[in-house]
């Protein structure tokens, strides 16, 4: 993939990598090729770009495929259908059955779904461990172990953990470090640089950004890896739409923007929630009693846009709480330019619950949108009261 050079600042590569004007028409948007198969120059030949069935690469998609890859400073990037897509094609090329991962403590309720239920069944096995706690993850380290898969920030916690630590500990064991950054985005946290082998996100999210799309990427710099993935991806299937990959660029080109103004919105609310008397915890890393504050002010931009909290008076207050706002949205996903409102003990977490990995029945979780402050603050505010 080409893109242009990394000296070329985070949002100009935004805009431009994989971008350029159509060379037929002029037009200075990728346009949606939304064909499912392509003209050959003879049999056994293809079209400039190997374009010969959508499912295995299409215009728009390597578009997307381009800008992503320079945005995380990878060679590689490959779309997916979800970003669960993404998360299972990594799983399926870097495991086999007998091997083990290790897994953090606090994961998006999905992904602990998709390893418990899913590839448990095909003979893997995984520890969890508290991924801040280098002793911890070191202790679950085993002949066997060939990953270590990490949020950093988690969901729902927001924990942090330092990746080049992991990266590390993951290499010296023979194994490889996958992170998922779908919380952070590039903009604010980029892995490869850290140590990681791999990043995966839902594009569903802040890369999208407008919550009108469902879709995952995952973004790596180890060519062998690349290839596997791509062969898997073209024999499962599991591709976005050229509709769904031109919705994603366009995301991507206002993401740093927008992940500034969830940064401030998200700052404001945190040390709001913070005085408030019915919150008995708050969980965001910009926050300097946060035990991961330090580490993610070394790795990260900015600390993100979004916040969670401990209701003091507990699980039917927080559902309370989660259910009376006016401008926060009841909803699962992150990520929009709206801003949402869950309990995920009961929504995207359900699935862990009686596990290691389950969460507070008081917390709720907040997706900071990019309205008015002062507007998400007052809505807060009476919900609580």
């Amino acid at each position: 993939m080409s893109h242009e050079s990394a000296d070329t600042g985070f949002s100009t590569r935004a805009i431009h990598t994989g971008q350029e004007p159509d060379p037929r028409t002029g037009s200075v948007i990728v346009p949606i090729y939304q064909t499912s198969t392509y003209a050959q120059d003879g049999v056994g030949g293809t079209r400039e770009g190997d374009y010969e069935y959508s499912r295995t690469a299409n215009p728009t998609r390597t578009a997307l495929e381009e800008a992503l890859a320079a945005l995380e400073n990878g060679r590689h990037a490959l779309a997916f259908g979800s970003g669960m897509a993404a998360s299972d094609a990594v799983l399926r090329t870097t495991l086999r059955p007998g091997d083990h991962l290790v897994l953090g403590n606090d994961v998006y309720g999905g992904t602990f779904r998709l390893i418990d239920k899913v590839l448990t069944g095909w003979g893997v096995t995984y520890s969890v461990a508290h991924l801040s706690d280098v002793d911890e993850v070191r202790a679950a380290m085993r002949p066997e172990t060939k990953l270590i898969w990490c949020e950093s920030p988690t969901n729902p916690l927001l924990g942090i953990s330092d990746i080049t630590t992991l990266a590390a500990i993951a290499h010296e064991g023979g194994a490889k470090l996958v992170v998922d950054n779908t919380f952070a985005t590039p903009y604010l946290q980029t892995p490869l640089d850290l140590g990681a082998d791999v990043v995966v996100h839902s594009t569903t999210k802040y890369l999208g950004g407008h919550s009108d799309v469902v879709g995952g990427a995952v973004v790596t710099g180890d060519d062998d890896l690349r290839e596997q993935l791509f062969f898997l991806r073209n024999s499962a299937g599991a591709v976005p739409g050229a509709f769904d990959a031109w919705l994603t660029l366009r995301g991507l080109k206002t993401l740093s923007v927008r992940m500034e103004r969830h940064c401030d919105n998200a700052e404001r609310i945190a040390a709001m929630l913070q005085d408030h008397p019915k919150v008995a915890r708050v969980y965001y890393p910009g926050l300097a009693e946060h035990p991961g504050h330090d580490v993610a002010a070394k790795q990260m931009r900015r600390f993100g846009g979004m916040v969670a909290f401990d209701h003091v008076d507990g699980e039917q207050a927080a559902l309370k709480a989660a259910a009376g706002t006016n401008v926060f949205i009841l909803a699962e996903s992150l990520g929009g330019v709206e801003s949402l409102i869950e309990h995920p003990g009961r929504m995207t977490h359900a699935s862990a619950e009686g596990s290691l990995l389950q969460v507070p029945a008081e917390l709720v979780r907040l997706s900071v949108g990019i309205e008015d402050g002062a507007d998400l603050i007052d809505d807060l505010r009476q919900a609580l009261a």
